[in-house]
């Protein structure tokens, strides 16, 4: 056996809750780790940081590391790499790629909301979307209550 050589591949993630990083890999297949006692190595920054994050997720099967932390701002950008070990050390790393951490739910409502009544069964809502930024997320739908 000797320290596995093919880093895992596929590194992306986001998503999850606020307070959040998800990490996701594709995980290297048994005929690449080289040996037993075989894991991942987690590797993740805040984007402009100088240090390094280091976690170890030992199991041959993982695809996926979620961090949590109180201090994480929404949708803020992670460099992150994540790389592989066994009982013989440590092994390549992936490239860096960017994730983003999670979301908060939106803080604020959508304005200039108005009703025009169609008919007696029915009433036309129009309102002002809300733009996409790192403060506001992503809109995914409205929720209309009359």
């Amino acid at each position: 056996s000797s320290v596995p050589v093919v880093a895992p591949t596929n590194i992306s993630g986001g998503g999850g809750s606020r307070s959040e990083l998800v990490i996701t890999w594709e995980p290297v297949p048994e005929e690449l780790q080289n040996g037993e006692g075989f894991g991942y190595v987690i590797m993740f920054r805040p984007l402009g940081s100088t240090t390094w994050t280091k976690a170890v997720v030992a199991s041959v099967d993982a695809s996926k590391y979620v961090y949590r932390n109180e201090s994480i701002t929404p949708l803020s950008p992670f460099e992150v790499k994540v790389g592989v070990y066994n009982n013989e050390g440590e092994g390549t790393l992936s490239s860096i790629s960017i994730v983003y951490s999670g979301e908060d739910e939106p803080q604020i409502a959508p304005v200039g909301a108005a009703a025009l009544s169609i008919s007696a069964a029915e009433v036309e809502v129009s309102w002002q979307p809300i733009a996409w930024n790192r403060h506001t997320g992503r809109v995914l739908g409205y929720e209309v209550r009359w």
